[in-house]
This record gives structure tokens, sequence and C-alpha cells, in this order.
């Protein structure tokens, strides 16, 4: 064991023991929005909405949720326009930078702004993050191997009106300072290659250089590095080129349709730490090696709002109601599912993400992110949410012995029959009737109102295989390749018979 990951394990253990502090959700976010609307007060946007009034209120949460109402990006770009020309308009200053989203839901690439305390805030969560690596059987020889990080490019475009654009893991590893260097790899000259396959072949060729311990990622794209490493180099595990890799942060998308093939390709049982970092913020982090819950970050710049993800907050196709309930921490419970709403230090105010989670613990306070509310199939009553799309994948693969890493679908009307069609990748052989009916009899456990959907409007469901040489094929078409783009699982009408007819 090398003394330097003795030495860093044993910071990093001092650390978590003066840092263990119960978290007090009430006063923590009540400081927390206070800060904000604080900072914000002599900002158009706190003018606007009387900022300086909420804080002399006496109920400072009761009048903020009167007077502010719930902002959907385009509401929230509203602002964030005049931000990219004009300062002190939803945050002191004019941000330097604004982060564009991969755009998941279908829409265009948004553009978040990334200020110097959010980026601070972001800092912040990791090291919290850090601190609890202790609770970990982590060796001390991860403590002193390299982190690669694959991420999108860090080679940012420069706007017009002056900021720098890219997603926001280019702009975090732009900002690395150069003593990163020393356990980061692949570099920021290799980062800044736009062009993902010429980036790939690079950390390829470099791959034998160096010791790397711990890499963070999206699943996806992180599993076709390891694979195209290992053959390139024809090993058997990719311990076997870098020996001390155990710890894997996965982040982005659900892990568990990726467990099986990341077992494959190690000899060691990882460590998996889930990650909840967008490009509104580093919300949660794994904190307990025995779930893939993670722990909130509720004293970093971020004060969280709750809809709940059921009547009381959406209609039936899952758009948010005008007047929707709305809990904030200590009103939790563990039984609900909810929309998440931000109020960050970026200049984002009740702002809905689109993600939708479920406490798992409130005792610190645990999450595992159930979906993206535009991840809800429900166009024939069925009432789907990602969450129950994943555990039904992952039950009728395991079953099957066969491995499905990402899938689509979608509800489609053709002559006059009303039919789920899916769109699995994989490259094993499959019983498509077989698998086509236990997932559907899986479905149909987890989700009575599915049940009798598939009696009552749902005549039919289809089944499409595709290899994964075929699907890196449809990303390129669609310019989806990256290391940080997310496909969406649940497609409309139009988008998924698109999807059908380049394959055919």
């Amino acid at each position: 064991m090398g003394l330097l990951g003795s030495i860093v394990k044993s910071a990093v253990t001092l650390n978590q023991k003066f840092n263990s502090k119960t978290q007090h959700s009430n006063k923590t976010q009540e400081e927390v929005l206070h800060e904000l609307l604080k900072t914000s007060k002599d900002t158009a946007f706190g003018k606007y909405y009387g900022f300086q009034h909420i804080l002399e209120s006496k109920d400072m949460l009761q009048q903020f949720q009167e007077n502010v109402p719930i902002h959907t990006y385009n509401k929230m770009n509203f602002w964030w326009e005049q931000q990219q020309k004009f300062r002190d308009i939803t945050w002191p200053g004019k941000p330097e930078y604004f982060a564009k989203t991969s755009g998941t839901t279908g829409n265009k690439s948004k553009r978040i702004p990334v200020t110097h305390e959010f980026s601070e805030s972001m800092r912040k969560v990791g090291l919290s993050l850090a601190t609890e690596l202790p609770n970990f059987p982590v060796p001390e020889e991860v403590f002193e191997s390299h982190v690669l990080m694959l991420s999108s490019s860090s080679d940012l475009k420069s706007h017009q009106n002056g900021h720098l654009e890219g997603e926001i893991s280019g702009i975090n590893i732009h900002n690395f300072p150069d003593w990163y260097d020393y356990f980061y790899c692949p570099g920021k000259e290799i980062a800044a290659i736009d062009d993902w396959d010429e980036r790939i072949k690079e950390i390829i060729k470099k791959a034998p250089e160096w010791n790397v311990g711990s890499i963070a990622g999206i699943p996806s794209w992180v599993l076709r590095m390891l694979q195209a490493i290992m053959k390139h180099h024809q090993l058997e595990y990719i311990q076997d080129i870098w020996p001390n890799f155990k710890v894997y942060a996965s982040g982005g998308v659900a892990f568990e349709t990726y467990r099986k093939d990341f077992e494959k390709i190690s000899n060691k049982d990882l460590i998996i730490i889930d990650t909840y970092l967008a490009s509104e913020g580093f919300f949660a982090y794994t904190a307990n090696p025995n779930s893939m819950a993670m722990k909130l970050a509720i004293n970093h710049g971020y004060f969280y709002e709750f809809i709940p993800f059921d009547h009381r907050g959406v209609d039936e196709m899952g758009e948010i109601l005008e007047n929707p309930e709305v809990f904030n921490l200590s009103q939790v419970n563990t039984s609900d599912e909810y929309i998440l709403v931000v109020s960050t230090n970026a200049g984002a105010w009740r702002y809905i993400i689109g993600d939708t989670i479920k406490f798992t613990c409130l005792s610190p306070f645990e999450i595992k992110i159930t979906g993206r509310t535009k991840f809800f199939l429900n166009v024939f009553g069925s009432q789907l949410s990602e969450e129950k799309l994943n555990n039904a994948i992952v039950d009728t693969a395991n079953k099957l012995e066969v491995s499905i890493n990402e899938y689509m679908v979608g509800a489609i009307t053709e002559n006059n029959l009303h039919n789920h069609q899916w769109i699995l990748v994989t490259n094993n052989n499959i019983d498509q009737e077989k698998f086509a009916n236990l997932l559907d009899d899986k479905l149909k456990s987890l989700n009575h109102n599915y049940e009798v959907a598939r009696q009552k409007t749902i005549d039919e469901v289809r089944l499409k295989v595709i290899s994964k040489e075929d699907y890196t094929k449809y990303l390129e078409h669609t310019n989806k390749k990256g290391g940080q783009v997310k496909i969406q699982k649940v497609m409309k009408d139009d988008t998924i018979k698109d999807f059908l007819n380049f394959f055919n």
C-alpha cells in the first residue's frame, strides 16, 4: 500500500469525523433560502417578485411561494436570455458560462447559467462526497491512482454575448486548475477533442500510461469506452491494464440496466457510487455502501421543493397543474413520488428540472431518481413511470439471461390499433415473442393501471431488436454521440416511427 494513498485516506477520514453533523432540514433549508433571497433582492427578478418584502415577512417560505410562481424552462429562459446580455437579472453579475443541456426530452438544447457561486456549490458537494468515501471499502491504492472522467468536450464555444458555452461536465473540466493533472485523466488536451470517436482513439492509445483507480461518467458511454480499450489491447478484464480500478461513479441515467455488463468486464467487485449531477446542480450522491440511494445536499446553495407526481400535482399526461400542491423538505414522505423543484445560486427560481424522485430515507434525506416527467408513458392510460419501465426490462432480461442496456418505447396508433412499440438494443439472441410476453406480464404486476389498459385500450405489445452497432449508427445519424449524451427512453408517436423507419 502506497504512503500517499494512506495519507489521503487518513485525511479524508479525519475530515469526515469533523464534518459529520446531523441534518436539520427546516433550519438549514430556511437559511439557504434566506441567503439566496438576500443575495438576489436587488436583481431585476428579485425586484419584480418582491424579494425584500419576502425577507421581511413573518413567514418567509409561505410568502416566497405566494410571490414567485413555478417556472418551467421556457418561463425561466425569458429571464436567462436577458442574463446573457445584461447584469443583475436573476443573479448578481453576468455569468461567464452557460451550460447547454443534451436535450433528452426531445427539445433543443437549453442554456443554464453557471455563476461563480454555483461552481463553488458543485465543488463543495464533490468534497462532501469525498468525506463519505471512508464508509466504503475503498483500497488505499485507489487514493493514489488516477481518476478518469469521461466528460463532454471541454473545448467551450464563445458566444456573441461574451460568455462561453458547453455541457456542464466540459465546463467543470475547463475550470480544473493545472495541479488536477496530477491525478486526473485523460487530461485537458484529450478532453478538449470535440469528436467523440477521435477522443476515444486517444484514450485507447494513452490507456497503458495511466494508473486508473476510479472512473466517473454516464454508464452507456463509460461502458463503450472500456469495451473499446479491452478490445484494442486484447484484455480479458479491464484490471489487466488498470489493476487498481475499483470505484465507478455513475450518473445521468439509471445504472441497473448496465450492471451485468460492468460485472463482465471486471475481475473485482466494483464499488458503485451514484451521483445526481445535472446542468442545474450537483444535488445528491451515494453515501451508503449498502444502497444506491443518494444523500441530498441540503446545505450547498440549493433550496428544494417537491410537487407530488400524482393527481395533486399533475394531470393524466404528467403535465404540471396550474396550482399544484407543493411541499418542502419537512413535509415529504417515503411513499410518494415527487417532481423536484429547485432555487439555486445560478439564478434559477422555483425551477422544474424535469426529474421525478422518491425518498428512501428521511434521516438523513436520501433519494433515488425514478425518471423524467417526460419519460412517462400514459397515452393509452398505462401510467408507466421510467422506474417501472426500467424494473420490467431488468427483470425480463434477467429471466432470459440476456443483457439489455438501452431501450426505447412509445405508443403508436396504426390501422385503428393502439400498440406499445418497444425497441431493445442488444447483441444477444432473443426470443422476441417470449420477451414481449414476459415484459408485458411484469408491467401488469407492477402497475394496475397498465393491467387495466391492456384489457381495454392497448391492443398489442410489439418488439424490435437492434444491435449495438446499428444503434451507434443511429446515434451518429442524430448527432447524439458523446460522453454526456442521454437518449430519451419514452418516445412520441412520430419520433419512434422515424426511429423504426431509419432501421427499415
